[in-house]
């Protein structure tokens, strides 16, 4: 029977159970409120009830990462970071410090870890890029800092050795974009009218790549009355991922909507259609007429297919799909982008930028909005758009100091700093002047508008 015990300020959830050589032993977890230690002491009565109960007795690194991934992966982490995580064990932690006693790692050992990894030759890592970034050793920090704060939970450690561990520096590299001028070209040009949709709506909705292909047609409105009274939207809620099988087994098919029959039976990944990964990239975005005349167009052609195909189409509901109505994958969508790029000698950037670009330029036309543009953007925080769109709104804060200037000091400053303020007239006719010249906005102005 496991009950609640208060020390201090401290409350331990404390209980009995046998350890592996048959002998009764008594586990306390510490808590800081008692409220945390009774939604333990519900959990711990429950999964000693239905026998699922997890004793947390070890020694290795590698046994407390097993002990981490079954009581805690598993109930929090999502197929993708399932995955990747036990990668990073697999590939990277396990084989360097995995049998170290986790009584002998302290912020020295983990530092000179993360210096190891930095300096392993390429063929040793097994990276695309040929060698361990930054970028991954913080993954790796993550996985463990949060891995050892549970550690100390369960009282195996005192402390989190991972806690004040120094991390190498990483300096996310700026992402090339397309201005609105380039991507509208691409568009123009473009003779695949499954990609030209999908840019359209990576533009025009600030969409991911993964949201379009398992965007879905009853999370559209875009009847005659919504088109008309400007309320057309589209539900994002879903997105298309390929997974690994024994991820999806591990997790009890964790978040999965919906699982495609692979044409390889034997194919130790398949393509699912599942719920977003955070709570907030699940939005309502508004569609400007143009996009959603584009999308009566197809669907249009999509009812033509159906009827044409008959039962050799499978009518899955989704807007991209395969000629018989199949899933379509990021890679396909990619490689045909990069062929638009190859065959027209565009400049080069990723499919993903065309998010960017969208974000740039809303954030531009709302005069730096960042709770409008997180809305489509669907980032789980502000500071994810204003860290990297700063040198926009650098703008608008520039702007903001002449508008002061204008308003308040004018007139004040000495002689041979003061500015001739036209007048309002001829000061708005030079602002829609200066519009009219930037044919980026105007691009952008004009397909919002429809």
């Amino acid at each position: 029977m496991a009950f609640i015990k208060q020390r201090g300020k401290t409350y331990y959830v404390v209980y009995k159970y046998l350890d592996k050589e048959g002998r009764s032993r008594q586990k306390w977890e510490a808590f800081p409120s008692k409220s945390a230690a009774e939604r333990r002491l519900k959990e711990v009565d429950y999964k000693k009830a239905v026998g699922t109960l997890v004793i947390p007795e070890c020694r290795k690194l590698d046994d407390l990462l097993q002990e981490y991934v079954e009581s805690h992966g598993k109930e929090r982490w999502s197929v993708s970071t399932y995955q990747a995580n036990l990668g990073l064990i697999r590939n990277y932690i396990s084989p360097y410090i995995g049998r170290m006693n986790i009584s002998d790692i302290n912020t020295r050992v983990i530092e000179t870890y993360y210096r190891k990894l930095q300096a392993l030759p390429p063929e040793c890592t097994g990276c695309r890029c040929g060698h361990i970034t930054p970028s991954m050793i913080r993954d790796i920090h993550k996985l463990l800092k949060s891995c050892f704060k549970m550690a100390v939970k369960w009282e195996l450690l005192e402390r989190n050795p991972a806690e004040y561990a120094e991390v190498p520096k990483y300096r996310p590299k700026e992402r090339d974009i397309w201005t609105a001028e380039e991507l509208f070209h691409a568009i123009d040009v473009c003779d695949d009218d499954g990609l030209k949709l999908c840019m359209n709506l990576a533009f025009a909705c600030t969409m991911r790549i993964s949201e379009i292909l398992g965007l879905t047609w009853d999370c559209i409105d875009i009847t005659d009355d919504a088109v008309r009274e400007d309320r057309a939207y589209l539900y994002i809620n879903k997105q298309i991922q390929r997974v690994n099988r024994s991820a999806l087994e591990a997790l009890d098919d964790k978040d999965v909507i919906k699982k495609f029959v692979p044409a390889d039976e034997h194919a130790k990944s398949i393509i699912v259609l599942k719920t977003p990964k955070t709570q907030s990239s699940i939005r309502k975005v508004f569609l400007p007429k143009t996009v959603a005349g584009m999308l009566s167009e197809w669907k249009a052609k999509q009812e033509e297919l159906k009827e044409i195909l008959g039962s050799e189409y499978e009518d899955n509901n989704l807007v991209i799909c395969s000629e018989y109505g199949g899933p379509v994958e990021e890679n396909a969508i990619k490689k045909k982008f990069d062929k638009l790029i190859r065959k027209n000698g565009l400049r080069k950037v990723v499919f993903h930028s065309i998010r960017h670009t969208s974000i740039t330029y809303k954030l531009r036309l709302t005069g730096g909005d960042v709770k409008a543009v997180q809305g489509d953007s669907g980032h789980a925080q502000t500071s994810m758009v204003t860290d990297v769109y700063s040198h926009i709104l650098d703008e608008n804060r520039i702007r903001n100091a002449e508008e002061v200037e204008a308003a308040f000091y004018s007139g004040k400053a000495p002689e041979h700093q003061k500015k001739t303020i036209p007048a309002d007239t001829e000061d708005n006719m030079k602002v829609i002047a200066n519009l009219l010249q930037n044919k980026e906005l105007m691009a952008v102005i004009k397909t919002m508008m429809g």
